[in-house]
């Protein structure tokens, strides 16, 4: 599991924690966020912010910059490589049903990076899919083609029209968190397949819905949602 203050864990099923990485290239991991495991073992993982911590989340967005990786733990060799660097908060990891290639969230630019582990393409990556309508925050796969991506918040034209600005950035990093841009309460997650196409649209604007979803999980029929805000569990028939 990834712990965003003790690093990359792992949990046996006697409740005994064994920490497995805590820095990746003599740099420490500050905000480890999210993992997949790929079916040779092989862990990927994110460490959002080598700068900032998880309650300074607003700080690495505002001041956006490219302080992320995306990593892999080998748990043959106890080794960790930087897979990627240079991300806008690094943020949920799919592995594809095929093992072929990894996702991972680049929160900060609205888009979903691959990383491709076969093939003619190897070791490198490209864009799934780009200029989202929200914050990318986790990502799973179904097994069976379809990936859920969750935006836990809409795009901000405030915060959009600041990004060019470093100056401007910094005056508004500044102010109350009240005149800062923050999360407003809608419910988001889209469906995608391996081309990064979309599918499923999911939206739900009222007041009470569950909203700053984080992660979307899909299992036997149902769709679970976990959320950042919420103190509870969303789930929904999928149809």
């Amino acid at each position: 599991m990834a712990d965003a203050i003790k690093g990359l864990l792992s949990l046996n099923r006697e409740g005994n924690i064994t920490v497995l990485a805590t820095e990746a290239d003599g740099v420490a991991f500050r905000c480890t966020n999210d993992l997949d495991v790929a079916a040779d073992g092989t862990i990927y993982f994110t460490d959002a912010s080598y700068k900032y911590s998880l309650t300074q989340l607003k700080s690495d967005l505002l001041e956006h910059q490219p302080n992320g990786r995306f990593m892999a733990y080998d748990p043959h060799t106890k080794q960790t490589r930087v897979l990627l660097r240079d991300l806008y908060f690094a943020n949920g990891v799919a592995v594809s049903p095929d093992q072929s290639f990894v996702l991972v969230n680049d929160t900060g630019s609205y888009r979903v990076r691959r990383f491709w582990l076969t093939g003619a393409k190897q070791g490198q990556s490209d864009v799934f899919i780009d200029n989202l309508p929200g914050f990318p925050d986790g990502i799973s796969s179904n097994g069976k083609g379809t990936f859920w991506l969750a935006l836990v918040n809409r795009r901000d034209a405030a915060l959009d029209g600041m990004l060019p600005h470093p100056f401007l950035r910094k005056i508004i990093w500044r102010l109350p968190n009240f005149l800062q841009p923050n999360i407003r309460r809608y419910a988001f997650a889209l469906a995608l397949d391996t081309d990064g196409k979309v599918i499923r649209n999911l939206q739900d604007p009222s007041p009470g819905c569950f909203a700053q979803i984080a992660n979307v999980v899909e299992h036997k029929g149902t769709l679970y949602f976990g959320s950042i805000g919420e103190h509870a569990i969303g789930r929904m028939p999928l149809r």
